[in-house]
């Protein structure tokens, strides 16, 4: 048999004419070389795509950022020009002034050089294509803008935004109106997403989370087609866009500021019916029977490659210290990873969002005398009308608690106040209204939608009580504005309301923290019972002094001047050559 398969001259049909010994020397080493080139040249090959596209957006939009920069070097002559003839005209023009003047907090600490003073002029592009929602995250995104303004006042700041409807200048407006935040128009530009549709929760009605993932980056490069800025800050929480902008442009500092995870181990706990938070969170529950399982699975996968995208930051700032630590155990691992791009030089930071702390101790009296002003049994409820912010239980609480007939629950009322970004917000106003009906408490519960901050100021001074309803929620601005008005607060024994926010001051309460129904309306009491309330009040304030639109600029501004600092390590490829900057270190972004 093994004749007949022999060729002439001993060699098998398959040799070709090549003696064994030199085949086996070639294949072999060929062979050993298999993982070598798995390990390395797949992953360069992946960073030389990503250099070439991210080589084409740069070049196709060299032209607008040209045009972009001419047009608001005249907005900034137009602009001095006027108020030179202002300053002719009166002396007493306040915005100018405002302009003038270079706040201490915002001065900074870095001893980087030229690029890193107050004359480094280069693009911070802000990813936030809800900015004019007018939430807490959107304060955040404003008072970030004018805190850069400040530290740098020749920069660009370009919001990327889906508000395509709204001019520029209406949203400044609205920035002043509802905020309160004063900015410098000239060196603030909008760039007009047209893609905004697909991070919405609608268009992805089964797995959502993925879905949303997957329309963040079709919105990060909708964004870096119009214009590829030199340093990338996401202020919403899209994780999936930080990973994109770092495998376009590994030259472009990325900063995070991260409100929430989009995943968390507390959303996984709470699949488990018998976990400790199984009957929290709007999935509570969830995970039991195979369509459970497959949920599970589905978001532990997806919380693996969200740490991945989130982990190629180089800045990450927190809003709270129950963000930080779901951020450290999510992406900690990976940022401390060398082999991945990790930045051991910086960690994961803090950095409380601004809250109108100031205005309200200006606008609002806290004391004995001022007791007469308010109303006694008001609570108040400050929130967007979303359905994690469970307006459902505080509605539930205030019925129970009316049920029980006490002295203080005679009088009481509740208000409840936030802003509606959809029709779906709308929806959910009706639902709750109907609720209200079912409980039987409509003479004593009030709707305000879409209320300005006077408005609001006003709600502030009257009311006695703060609520808030969420679970988990991840920081909690609308209860600093309790605090620093003076309310007394009573809040879900969770998240950033639970560990930064109402907390003891001297060891003496500054609030209440519930959980269920029974244990908010018993809060509601409780809060309403109280034989010294202005100390309370005074307590309260004195927390809230820790959350000022100051500590936040200051902050901020200390966590930009990393971003800046690196800019200016790494200065942006030319436009006009396709250089690819790779390494041999495996992994997407380094």
């Amino acid at each position: 048999m093994a004749d007949r398969c022999a060729a002439p001259g001993g060699r098998t049909p398959f040799s070709f004419g090549i003696d064994p010994k030199i085949l086996a020397f070639v294949i072999v080493p060929l062979v050993a070389m298999t993982p070598l080139v798995t390990l390395f040249g797949i992953p360069l090959l992946w960073r030389a795509v990503g250099s070439m596209l991210g080589w084409y957006l740069r070049r196709k939009t060299d032209g607008r950022r040209s045009h972009l920069l001419e047009l608001m070097e005249e907005d900034e002559k137009k602009y001095q020009k006027e108020n030179e003839k202002k300053r002719r005209d009166s002396d007493d023009d306040e915005d100018e002034k405002e302009w003038e003047k270079l706040d201490v907090y915002t001065v900074g600490t870095s001893k980087n050089g030229d690029k890193a003073d107050k004359d480094w002029d280069g693009i911070v592009g802000f990813f936030h294509p809800f900015c004019n929602a007018g939430g807490g995250g959107e304060r955040v995104l404003w008072a970030a803008i004018r805190a850069t303004q400040k530290r740098w006042p020749k920069a660009k700041c370009i919001v990327y935004t889906g508000d395509h409807d709204v001019t520029k200048d209406a949203i400044l407006a609205r920035v002043e109106n509802r905020f309160n935040i004063h900015l410098h128009p000239p060196t603030i530009n909008f760039l007009y997403l047209s893609t905004r549709h697909w991070v919405l929760a609608s268009t992805w009605p089964h797995f959502t989370l993925a879905g949303q993932s997957i329309g963040s980056i079709i919105m990060a490069w909708d964004a870096f087609s119009l214009l590829v800025p030199d340093v990338f800050v996401d202020t919403m929480g899209y994780a999936f866009a930080l990973g994109l902008s770092k495998f376009f442009f590994r030259d472009v500092p990325t900063g995070a500021y991260v409100h929430y995870p989009t995943i968390s181990t507390d959303m996984l706990d709470s699949l488990d019916p018998k976990s400790a938070v199984g009957g929290q969170g709007v999935n509570a529950g969830k995970g039991a029977g195979t369509k459970g399982l497959v949920k599970k699975l589905y978001w532990q996968l997806f919380a693996k490659i969200y740490s991945w995208m989130g982990s190629s930051a180089d800045v990450v700032m927190t809003n709270s210290t129950w963000t930080q630590g779901h951020i450290r155990r999510l992406w900690g691992p990976l940022r401390n990873n060398s082999l991945l791009g990790g930045r051991k030089s910086n960690p994961i930071a803090v950095v409380y969002p601004p809250v109108a702390v100031r205005e309200l101790e200006h606008e609002i009296e806290v004391s004995e005398a001022s007791e007469s002003l308010r109303e006694k049994g008001l609570l108040l409820y400050i929130a967007q009308f979303r359905p994690e912010k469970n307006h459902q239980l505080i509605l539930q609480s205030f019925a129970e608690f009316v049920k029980t007939g006490t002295e203080a629950a005679k009088t009481a009322r509740l208000v409840l106040v936030g802003s509606v970004r959809d029709g779906a917000d709308s929806k959910r106003v009706y639902k709750l209204r109907l609720l209200v009906d079912e409980l039987h408490i409509r003479d004593r519960v009030e709707f305000h939608l879409d209320a300005s901050w006077p408005e609001i100021l006003e709600w502030l001074r009257k009311a006695s009580v703060g609520v808030n309803g969420m679970w988990n929620e991840h920081f909690g601005i609308g209860v600093v504005e309790y605090q620093a008005a003076g309310l007394i607060s009573v809040v879900h024994d969770s998240g950033g309301p639970k560990l930064d926010i109402v907390v003891d001051v001297d060891g003496q309460p500054t609030g209440f923290h519930a959980t269920t129904s029974t244990e908010f309306a018993q809060a509601f009491e409780k809060a309403l019972s109280l034989p010294d309330t202005a100390a309370v009040r005074q307590r309260a304030r004195q927390s809230a002094k820790r959350f000022t639109e100051e500590e936040f600029a200051k902050k901020w501004t200390a966590q930009m001047e990393k971003l800046v600092h690196l800019r200016a390590q790494d200065p942006p490829f030319p436009v006009g050559l396709p250089l690819l900057r790779v390494s041999l270190l495996p992994g997407m972004f380094r």
